[in-house]
């Protein structure tokens, strides 16, 4: 019965508390309704999220939270009033997962047979430390799957070419897309696995640190790429008579390298990379393009202990560097810049503007640019956890990529939408195809 505000139950007339997230299995880039029910009225909870990643690194993330007059929680409503973030955000607790051992970035490995398996907790008070004392009130596991049933994956290992071609379901013929990563090397699918389940036809390409490519990058063969993009059109799957380019960091470099040079690629996604050509040469054919010089001397070590590469780099704009800027003039295609305003890694903006100046310059205008303010380095699919910083390729050096939480979410879960209309625009005949 009701006594002013507050609620007193017989100890038979207790509610047990439920947490209900649904869908509790879904694709990674799609959001998860989180409600609790059956809590004593007003109480204050603690809301956890923890996963392992496929090498035993932990994630975890806390929000705190108030339960309405009739003890429920709705995550679309309530603001987290404190934790790892503040404020109305139904996915916080996804995109803020931090790793327990510093510099660690989340990166599912094997996309086809596994999900990542987020576990979810609500305790009845403000939990700040995590304790094996206290127990949750509930819980529920909820998967999240980078690929949907039907897909398939295909290993490339064609003459020297290594990657994983990733179909959807169906005859098709499909739109085509070439996928990027930068100096983490290796071959990374999780993008291309997701996007596969959007319609496109998705080939993750690993050009360095991969099987019996070379471990260190030394230079940037650009046929590799014309091969790989030849492969994918030769494919009965695939839709011509173009394909795309999806990419981030130095893959960015290099798909607007292949946006320059190669007749194939027509529409090009390039994140917060570069305009012109740093440390290493790109050849292709008889062409050799030297990079531009970068300057050790102005790294800067953040408080993380985490070093800035933003000021490292000499300046395309230099008349002794025009040699190494990429000739966007000669892009047949549609190219989208994707800028996160707080990358700690590369004056991305900077380049971009340059870019886009130069096609202006030539009567181009096949080039666009959008602008997240506060958003970092490593732009990922939605509901992904800001990496601000983490180990290089070669494991000594910890690289500062930037981002606020909040902000790089949002970017997150905008620029995929845009990234995906992009795609549809200029690589389907009719936009109805898909």
């Amino acid at each position: 019965m009701w006594a002013g505000s507050t609620t007193q139950w017989s100890l038979g007339q207790l509610p047990m508390p439920q947490l209900k997230a649904t869908p509790a299995s879904a694709l990674a880039d799609e959001p998860v309704h989180i409600r609790a029910t059956g809590l004593p009225p007003m109480q204050l909870v603690t809301l956890t999220a923890s996963l392992k990643d496929e090498r035993g690194n932990l994630f975890r993330s806390k929000a705190f939270y108030k339960a309405n007059e009739a003890g429920e929680l709705d995550l679309q409503e309530a603001p987290s009033l404190g934790g790892d973030y503040v404020g109305v955000h139904p996915m916080g607790l996804f995109w803020s997962l931090k790793p327990e051992r510093p510099f660690r970035r989340l990166l599912k490995k094997d996309v086809m047979s596994s999900p990542f398996s987020v576990t979810l907790d609500i305790y009845n008070s403000v939990c700040l430390l995590e304790s094996a004392m206290v127990q949750p009130s509930a819980s529920q596991v909820v998967q999240r799957w980078f690929r949907c049933p039907g897909t398939q994956r295909v290993q490339i290992w064609e003459g020297r070419l290594r990657g994983a071609l990733f179909l959807p379901p169906g005859e098709g013929p499909f739109p085509g897309i070439i996928d990027l990563f930068g100096g983490v090397g290796g071959l990374v699918e999780f993008r291309a696995s997701l996007l596969a389940t959007h319609g496109f036809a998705v080939l993750a390409l690993a050009y360095f640190a991969y099987e019996d490519l070379p471990q260190l990058l030394r230079e940037v063969d650009l046929e590799y790429f014309e091969e790989a993009a030849n492969l994918l059109l030769a494919h009965p799957k695939i839709q011509g008579p173009g394909i795309g380019v999806m990419s981030v960091s130095k893959g960015a470099e290099i798909g607007l390298a292949m946006a320059c040079f190669l007749k194939q690629v027509v529409a090009t996604v390039c994140i917060n990379g570069a305009n012109a050509i740093f440390d290493f040469p790109l050849k292709y054919r008889d062409l050799v393009m030297s990079p531009i010089q970068s300057f050790m001397e102005r790294m800067e070590t953040d408080v993380s202990g985490a070093v800035r590469l933003f000021h490292y780099r000499g300046d395309p704009r230099d008349k002794a560097n025009r040699q190494s800027v990429l000739p966007i003039e000669k892009a047949q295609g549609q190219i989208l810049f994707i800028i996160g305003e707080n990358d700690q890694s590369i004056n991305s903006r900077e380049y971009a503007k340059q870019a886009l100046e130069q096609l202006k310059s030539h009567g181009r205008s096949n080039g666009r640019m959008l602008v997240y303010p506060g958003a970092g380095h490593l732009i990922e699919p939605p509901y992904a956890p800001l990496c601000y910083a983490s180990r290089n390729n070669a494991g000594s050096l910890i690289l500062l990529w930037g981002g606020d939480p909040v902000a790089h979410a949002a970017a997150q879960e905008h620029a995929w939408g845009e990234i995906q209309m992009f795609f549809r625009q200029h690589l389907t005949q009719t936009r109805s195809q898909l």
